[in-house]
């Protein structure tokens, strides 16, 4: 005698999971604004089958009651714990639980400089691989070179680690204090540091130097009187909300929206990344530090709102969305095409972003951008305004032979920018304005040769943990993908291919996933999704934080931010 499970509850079940996880993670091409297409396009083959499958055999089964009059009795699926249920519905669900009760830093890559496992001798870390210093520690940002690694704490003091700061030390060490950083750069062989007060600190990475060097005075916490800094370090300029550095130049912005660039390390820029013609180590003032800061006149006229660098060149973007570009151009990476007689520009240069989308009813405006090695990327915005459409895309130039461009294919140089197509033209349905929605870059994190874009989905993070609530009401984070070289295990794939387009990896934590690592849920869409900004529980206080990327040397590390 036949004896199904319960079949309206157990339909219900698979109807509910099925189109909440088939039309959640799966981009579209704005074509349509109906969001009845934009879900059904998103069920899987293998999704409808299932659902074509289990209608068939309920069908099946009354049918057979009906001609043999077989007593059929429906008993009660088993019961689950809503936690259980969450679990059979979201992978995602899992790794937002994980990141916001369990928050620290994940690093994998290069380990040559002790920096992504300062406890192994293992030169490379092939996945994802917790720093048991962090565990539970909330940090304002992070940074990765070959050698070194830099973080900087909740109160906004300063960490670092691997051999390029001191051999043999095994744990991360404080090194400025009581500064109130918010932000932290590397360039060659010196550290800058951001405070909140707007001060900028240049640091020697090297302990050794730190201890050896002139020690400024500073302010005691007894009014009136002067101490010693533990350290050597100069300060560089107040008033600044940002910096980005290169391999040996550091750009300033001023809350003003001014930009001053300065010398970053014992080499001196001569690539013109510097944005000031014809300074040279020669011909520098003599009487003031090598490191001193120049504005940048060529910029006068324009309010700049986002500054990057990459290691020998520059970029700036202003409140009208208009990019200057400025340094070396031997791969493209200034987004014109080289010229072999004008290989460095020397001077703020406007990228005519408009000659990509030909068309009078079209304007383009830059949301945001960022730079690393000899690459480029330009988060734009396309508006047609005879349709009242906005669409967005992803623009790449520079060095492409590791893939760098995302384009699908290896080329050495490429000045114009192109589009990186998988992450381009993408839209979604947005419950909330009843509206479809462009999906963007939130922002890139740029390494020498890699790079990951993070981006700005719809996102959920407030399902209720009540027995009460849906067994679908499930939280998930935002989509991030990876591209470029992968020679160091860098992308985190777990595999040592470089890769062209972007692409996913699988969760950090093997436990955030079913079976050990590797899903063996087929209808599961098995990827590392990265938490936004929420408030949680952490060692007894309410605290609001983030999952961020960092890319670096041949080495990535993923983050909880505050």
């Amino acid at each position: 005698m036949f004896k199904p499970i319960g079949t309206t509850s157990s339909l219900r079940f698979l109807l509910s999971r099925h189109a909440k996880l088939g039309g959640r993670f799966v981009y579209c091409r704005n074509t349509s604004t109906s969001p009845y297409n934009h879900t059904s396009s998103n069920l899987s083959t293998r999704n409808r089958k299932t659902i074509t499958t289990t209608l068939g055999l309920l069908g099946g089964l009354a049918i057979c009651q009906w001609a043999f009059g077989m007593e059929v009795h429906a008993e009660a699926p088993p019961v689950i714990s809503t936690g259980g249920l969450k679990r059979e519905l979201s992978v995602q669900h899992i790794q937002v639980e994980n990141s916001l009760q369990n928050p620290g830093v994940y690093a994998w890559g290069n380990n040559v400089g002790r920096v992504v496992a300062p406890d192994s001798d293992n030169t490379l870390i092939k996945s994802p691989r917790r720093l048991p210093f962090f565990d539970n520690m909330l940090l304002r940002d992070l940074n990765l070179g070959r050698n070194i690694g830099v973080a900087v704490t909740e109160r906004g003091d300063l960490l670092q680690w691997g051999i390029a700061y001191a051999d043999g030390v095994g744990t991360p060490e404080i090194t400025l204090k009581g500064k109130n950083i918010l932000r932290v750069q590397l360039s060659q062989d010196r550290v800058f540091a951001l405070s909140k007060d707007g001060t900028v600190y240049s640091l020697p990475m090297a302990k050794k130097y730190q201890l050896s060097g002139a020690k400024p005075s500073e302010a005691s916490w007894i009014p009136g009187l002067t101490s010693e800094a533990n350290i050597h370090y100069r300060t560089l300029k107040p008033d600044v909300v940002d910096i980005a550095s290169g391999f040996d130049h550091i750009l300033l912005l001023t809350s003003q929206g001014r930009v001053f660039s300065a010398a970053a390390s014992s080499s001196f820029p001569v690539r013109g990344q510097t944005g000031i013609p014809g300074l040279t180590y020669a011909t520098r003032p003599k009487d003031k530090p090598y490191d001193t800061c120049h504005e940048i006149t060529g910029l006068n006229g324009h309010r700049i709102t986002k500054i990057a660098a990459g290691d020998y060149h520059s970029l700036v973007r202003d409140n009208k969305g208009q990019v200057l570009s400025f340094g070396e151009n031997t791969n493209g990476q200034l987004g014109f095409d080289y010229d072999t007689e004008n290989d460095i520009v020397p001077t703020p240069r406007p990228l005519p972003l408009k000659s990509q989308y030909p068309g009078t009813n079209l304007t383009v405006t830059v949301k945001t951008l960022a730079a690393g090695g000899a690459n480029s990327y330009f988060v734009v915005n396309v508006e047609d305004i005879q349709k009242a459409k906005v669409t967005s895309d992803l623009l790449a130039c520079g060095t492409g032979i590791f893939g760098n461009l995302g384009n699908g294919k290896w080329t050495h140089v490429q000045g114009s920018p192109i589009k990186v197509k998988s992450l381009s033209g993408l839209s979604e349905y947005d419950e909330r304005v009843n509206k479809v929605i462009p999906i963007r870059p939130k922002y890139l994190s740029v390494g020498a040769t890699h790079t990951s874009a993070i981006m700005n989905n719809l996102t959920k993070v407030d399902a209720s943990s009540s027995p009460n609530s849906p067994v679908y009401d499930v939280n998930y984070g935002a989509d991030v993908l990876w591209w470029g070289s992968n020679e160091y295990y860098q992308l985190g794939t777990g595999k040592r291919a470089n890769s062209c387009v972007p692409v996913y990896i699988p969760p950090l934590d093997p436990g955030d996933d079913v079976g050990g690592g590797m899903s063996t849920r087929k209808d599961q869409v098995h990827r590392f999704q990265i938490t936004p900004r929420k408030k949680a529980n952490i060692s007894g206080r309410a605290v609001e934080f983030e999952q961020r990327i960092s890319c670096g040397q041949g080495n990535t590390a993923v983050y909880s931010a505050v």
